[in-house]
């Protein structure tokens, strides 16, 4: 009986895990997501801002 505790709780503990894991992904993927839309936005066109170099 002592062994179908430990293997009930360590199944237990392997969802966990895999939620756990699933969650970061899913948040990784976002925040790619959002900077990617980020990064899709218009390019400012006043170049003035920045004296010559030369």
């Amino acid at each position: 009986m002592f062994e179908y505790e430990i293997a009930v709780a360590r199944r237990a503990d392997l969802y966990r895990e895999a939620d756990r894991y699933r969650l970061v992904r899913k948040a990784q993927a976002a925040r790619r997501s959002a900077r990617r839309e980020e990064a899709e936005g218009k390019v400012r066109g006043d170049r003035s801002v920045f004296g010559r170099a030369a």
